[in-house]
């Protein structure tokens, strides 16, 4: 019997498809990653008995980075990123295996079933997974295909057994253009980000950003939000006057009209259009009007526009908009949600989605209204040739889903009856009056049928009173006519809706792409969003946006960006070379490049207006080894020490606090070591800010703290404190933290496991000998009398923390599972839980010495 694979984007899609197919009957298990499961059911495929494998990736298999030292912002000049620089495919999250995992459920297989998400991504996934899995397939026999792609739009029976049956080809040509823009944005986004970052961080330290990021569509889009900021700086108030007239009705009842020249900018002609109309006592009807008007229904539901609903009257930025309607489709209960399209084919079955929401307890009696007397056909919208509007499919309650994709899941259902709706139709009564010379207006509207409002009342034609019945030359006693003084007011800040809107007009990003973008502009720290989810640009993203402005306007319009989206667009189309369109654009942004380079002292005069030099930022904290002079702790991001004297910086670990270490110092350099911790309750280690730079040994790389270094003697190294291999991941070693007595614990030097031990132990020491059995080092451990809990009331106590019964029974694990192999006494237990980096034999120093610290070494070595 021939094997079918079948892939998915994620688990749970995997598990539903599945489960449709098998109409139940299937078994799962686990993959050899833990995180995807496979599910296997037998059935029929190309008119033949088959057993299928349904399985899934979790997104992306693959990413592109750059190979080896153009990773390495100190070796490489970032121009060489536009060309010079080879690029690979890597595994976008190596943890998972992914690619080692569907070569093991790929192997043997006779066909291939793609069932990634149907949209340009998902074809590109397509094409890694293939990479990954046609090379331990069963070979083709005869020509015979053996890949092939399933396109659908929701999870649903009908959907799902449709794309079964109807199987097509990957599109080779929109994966294509995917690897474009991933090549292009690594490239020119990695070049301009490194030098910009180096250069200015490199001057100033109250930037507070740990990345001065450029991005092709990151940087236009702060610039809409900049040029909204400078519209409200330039703006200048200017005061108008406007006349506003009242009639009287009746005893009870009055009009406010409307002047018909609506304000004038000079006091004075307003105040002779006051004088000529004040003195009146009657308003004579000049005109009147009645006229039905319709509202209409809105078109279906795309993405860019639920993000901007979302944003706009849901209170939720457009990431996590996209997150939740992601998760929704997933379980079932919509369409797929990233469309540009908002026209239904004209064989979409619209009763079949509206029939399930018949019972629904807030709109059922509408649907069943429109089921009983027919639904009105939907706008005709655009259609971009890729996924039906956003759609439900299912009915949900708020109990089901809770209360975020609740509102979310509420909207678009909203939006999706009302476009089977009929249009709102209102009566609009209009008024034309004199008063002396100048004319003025009064409408008011009556709603005649509600039509698509009923389902969408925050949509509804506004309650005003109705107009009294009159007609021309009739009067009415005017009650008042007064002159009002007002100023023109300056725009608000861009809402993300508005941005949303300008980035959609103007070609920024794609449907999927878009709250990305904005995401990031949030985090790199260049726009706050404030309430009303307004995006105010800080000073940052200000001075930036100017100095582009200043020196190339085209890295910031969104003009030169458009033109590269719509080239994209025709290698996706297959009508442009993939090559070409690659060259072109990174020719024209390393020239650009080059330029910004030869002309950064531009924006730098922008920046020091705004920002303070690194020598007057931050306050002293250790010692240079150098100086011997106080550095200053800069702790804005990326928080940093400088030495002033020496005019050299020192990166620190990040996301944590910092402070001095016992006035301490470094054997190798003589710089005073500091402390970074993550919270009492997370892990802590000192450093040397030199070695942390520089490593000073061939194992060690930059980044690393005393917990990570091999210095053989030293006593804060992990030659003297590290105890044993991690019990989560291989590479770690589990190090003792010196400085959290009473509270007692031992943090991995690779990955976050904390383990909490001997609490109200007197003192914890590091035992020169090491276990017999798993050749972990030893811990001397000395309790307190009164709170010893060792047997027999004993104080001091040597032990295995991972052998000893003693031990293990006071120490906690945090933040990981401790089901490891090595935990269970499993294979990595022949390899034993010795310090991977052990004590360095007297006399083999592995240094590579520094002239800085020559003298250090050499002093230690004699």
């Amino acid at each position: 019997m021939k094997t079918v694979l079948m892939v998915a984007e994620k688990p749970s899609l995997a598990q539903s498809i599945a489960k449709i197919l098998s109409r139940g009957s299937m078994s799962s298990h686990k993959g050899l990653n833990g995180t995807c499961s496979v599910h296997e059911y037998t059935g029929t495929f190309t008119g033949q008995p088959v057993r299928f494998k349904m399985t899934s990736v979790c997104g992306h298999v693959m990413t592109l980075d750059f190979l080896g030292k153009y990773n390495k912002w100190d070796k490489v000049d970032p121009a060489e990123l536009f060309s010079q620089a080879p690029t690979e495919k890597k595994e976008a999250n190596p943890k998972l295996n992914m690619v080692k995992f569907l070569q093991v459920e790929g192997r043997g297989c006779d066909y291939i079933v793609l069932w990634l998400d149907c949209d340009k991504e998902g074809e590109n996934i397509c094409f890694e997974v293939l990479d990954a899995v046609l090379p331990v397939m069963n070979p083709a026999h005869g020509g015979e295909k053996t890949v092939f792609r399933a396109k659908f739009s929701s999870i649903t029976d009908t959907d799902i057994c449709n794309a079964m049956a109807r199987l097509g080809e990957p599109d080779h040509n929109e994966a294509l253009s995917v690897d474009a823009r991933q090549e292009l944005d690594l490239r020119i986004g990695c070049a301009f980000t490194r030098f910009q970052t180096k250069y200015f961080q490199g001057k100033y330290g109250d930037l507070d950003s740990s990345l001065i990021s450029f991005g092709p569509c990151q940087t236009p889009t702060l610039g809409f939000c900049v040029e909204r900021h400078d519209k409200i700086q330039s703006f200048k108030p200017e005061t108008y006057w406007v006349l506003q007239a009242k009639v009287n009705v009746d005893k009870d009842r009055s009009l406010l009209l409307d002047w018909d020249r609506v304000r004038v900018f000079d006091r004075e002609i307003a105040q002779m259009f006051l004088n000529m109309t004040k003195l009146e006592k009657e308003a004579q009807v000049e005109a009147t009007s009645r006229k039905e008007k319709a509202k209409q229904r809105p078109l279906a539901l795309n993405t860019v526009e639920m993000l901007r609903v979302a944003s706009s009257s849901l209170g939720m930025g457009p990431q996590h908009a996209m997150q939740t309607a992601e998760r929704l489709y997933t379980q079932g209960y919509i369409s797929y949600p990233r469309t540009e399209t908002t026209h239904y084919p004209e064989n979409f079955d619209l009763k079949g989605p509206l029939r399930q929401q018949a019972n629904h307890p807030y709109w059922a009696d509408t649907v069943k209204r429109l089921l009983s007397e027919g639904i009105n056909r939907p706008r005709k919208g655009h259609d971009a040739g890729d996924h039906p509007p956003i759609t439900p499919m299912r009915s949900a309650t708020e109990a089901e889903l809770g209360s975020e994709a609740w509102r979310l899941y509420e909207y678009i259902t909203r939006h999706f009856i009302a476009t089977v709706s009929y249009d709102c139709k209102y009566l609009q009564s209009t008024i034309s009056f004199r008063i002396g010379p100048e004319h003025f207006t009064c409408i008011g509207k009556t709603v005649i049928s509600p039509g698509f409002t009923e389902i969408m009342p925050w949509q509804s034609v506004p309650l005003e009173e109705s107009l009294p019945t009159c007609q021309k030359g009739d009067t009415f006693l005017v009650g008042e006519v007064k002159m009002l003084e007002k100023q023109t007011s300056p725009p608000d800040y861009l809402t993300e809706a508005e941005l949303i809107t300008l980035m959609e007009k103007h070609g920024i990003g794609t449907d999927a792409s878009i709250p990305v973008h904005i995401n990031n502009i949030c985090q790199r720290n260049y726009v706050v969003v404030e309430s009303g989810r307004r995006l105010k640009p800080t000073n940052l993203g200000i001075v930036l946006v100017h100095g582009y402005y200043k020196i190339d306007a085209e890295l910031v319009l969104p003009t030169i960006r458009s033109a590269v989206e719509k080239q994209l667009n025709l290698i996706a189309q297959g009508k442009a070379d993939y090559r070409q369109v690659l060259g072109h654009t990174l020719d024209v942004f390393k020239r650009k490049f080059h330029y910004f380079v030869d002309s950064i002292a531009g924006m730098d005069e922008l920046m020091e207006v705004s920002f303070s030099p690194l020598a007057a930022t931050g306050k002293p904290l250790s010692r240079c080894g150098k100086c011997h002079r106080f550095m200053k702790y800069i702790q804005a991001k990326p928080s940093r020490l400088h030495c002033s004297h020496c005019d050299e910086t020192y990166t620190l670990p990040q996301n944590g606090t910092i402070k001095l270490y016992k006035e301490l110092r470094c054997p190798l350099d003589d710089f005073e070591l500091v402390l970074w911790s993550s919270g009492s309750r997370g892990k802590s280690y000192p450093l040397c800010p030199y070695c942390y730079n520089h490593p000073p040994f061939r194992d060690m790389k930059k980044g690393m703290g005393c917990n990570e270094c091999t210095h053989p003697t030293c006593q804060h190294s992990l030659s003297m404190l590290g105890i044993g291999q991690c019990v989560e991941c291989e590479s770690g070693v589990l190090v003792l933290d010196p400085t959290s007595g009473p509270k007692w614990k031992m943090a991995c030097n690779k990955c976050n496991v904390v383990a909490h031990c001997f609490e109200n132990a007197h003192r914890v020491r590091v035992s020169p000998e090491t276990c017999s059995s798993c050749e972990a080092a030893l811990l001397d451990v000395d309790f307190n009398k009164a709170k010893t809990p060792l047997p027999g009331d004993e104080t001091q106590h040597t032990g295995c923390i991972f052998c000893d019964p003693v031990f293990q029974e006071l120490v906690e694990l945090k933040h990981a599972a401790s089901c490891h192999p090595m935990h269970r006494g499993g294979p990595g237990r022949r390899q034993g839980r010795g310090r991977a980096r052990g004590r360095r034999p007297a006399g083999k120093p592995s240094a590579r010495r520094p002239k800085d610290k020559m003298s250090a070494l050499a002093a230690y070595f004699v």
